[in-house]
C-alpha cells in the first residue's frame, strides 16, 4: 500500500515507522529538510515543500497513493491537504489529525476527511476504558458525526456472559467487528460465546450508540 504522510513531526514519523515495519511504501512531505535527521525514519521517501500546494502534491504523484495521512500540528493544513487529496486526486482514503478538539466538527467528508483522529479524544477514551468497565467507549469517529468505532469491556458479572454473539439482538446499525480476549484479537462469528473480560469492538452509527448501550447493559430476559 502506498501512503503519503503530510508532516514529519513526532506523530507523522511514528506513523511512518509503523507503516514501513508492516511493509507499506511511505512518502513523507515536510517543509523543513532538517526533520529528516530528527525523524529517524528508515526506508521512507521524502519530499520537501508545502503539502497545501497543488504543485507539491502533483510532484508527490498523489493520484497513485492509496491513503493520505494529514498529521501536521496545524488543523487548517490538515483540512486543506485532505480536501485536495480527495477533490483533486481522488485518493481513496484520508486520515486527518485533529489538534484542537474544538475543530473536530470540521473533520468530515465535506472537507474530504474519511477518518478524524483526535489525540486528546483517544487519550480520554483510553482513560475511560481503564476506569469505565461495563460502559461503551467511543474510540474514534469515522466520517465525523455519522459512524463511530466503540469498545465495550464485558464485566465479570455481566448477564451477557454465556450468550453467543448471534443470539444478542444488536441494533441494526451496529456490527460487532472484533473481540479482544486475553490480548488475542478474534474475528467474531455468531457462535462465539461472550466471556467476562472480553473487549467487544463495534462499528455503529452515532444515533445507534444509545440503543447499543441499552442492549449491552440489559439482562438476556430484558433484551
Amino acid at each position: 500500500m502506498k501512503v503519503m504522510i503530510a508532516g514529519a513531526g513526532s506523530v507523522g514519523s511514528s506513523i511512518a515507522k509503523e507503516l514501513i515495519s508492516h511493509g507499506h511504501e511511505v512518502l513523507l512531505i515536510d517543509e523543513k529538510p532538517e526533520v529528516v535527521s530528527r525523524a529517524g525514519v528508515q526506508g521512507a521517501r521524502w519530499l520537501f515543500g508545502d503539502a497545501c500546494e497543488l504543485s507539491v502534491l502533483k510532484e508527490a504523484k498523489l493520484d497513485e497513493v492509496d491513503v493520505v495521512v494529514s498529521a501536521t500540528g496545524d488543523d487548517k493544513v490538515n483540512l486543506v491537504v485532505s480536501l485536495l487529496a480527495k477533490s483533486e486526486f481522488g485518493v481513496g482514503r484520508t486520515v486527518g489529525r485533529v489538534n484542537n478538539p474544538k475543530n473536530d466538527w470540521m473533520f468530515d467528508d465535506a472537507w474530504g476527511v474519511d477518518v478524524a483522529v483526535s489525540t486528546p479524544r483517544l487519550m480520554t477514551a483510553l482513560v475511560e476504558e481503564a476506569v469505565e468497565i461495563g460502559d461503551l467507549v467511543r474510540l474514534m469517529t469515522l466520517q465525523s458525526g455519522v459512524v463511530s468505532m466503540v469498545e465495550f469491556t464485558v464485566p465479570h458479572d455481566s448477564p451477557m456472559i454465556g450468550r453467543t454473539i448471534g443470539s444478542v439482538p444488536w441494533p441494526s446499525d451496529a456490527t460487532v467487528v472484533a473481540i479482544l480476549r486475553d490480548d488475542i484479537p478474534l474475528a467474531p462469528s455468531p457462535d462465539d460465546v461472550i466471556e467476562g473480560g472480553d473487549e467487544l469492538f463495534f462499528v455503529t452509527t452515532i444515533l445507534a450508540e444509545d440503543e447499543l448501550r441499552t442492549v449491552l447493559r440489559n439482562s438476556p430476559e430484558e433484551s
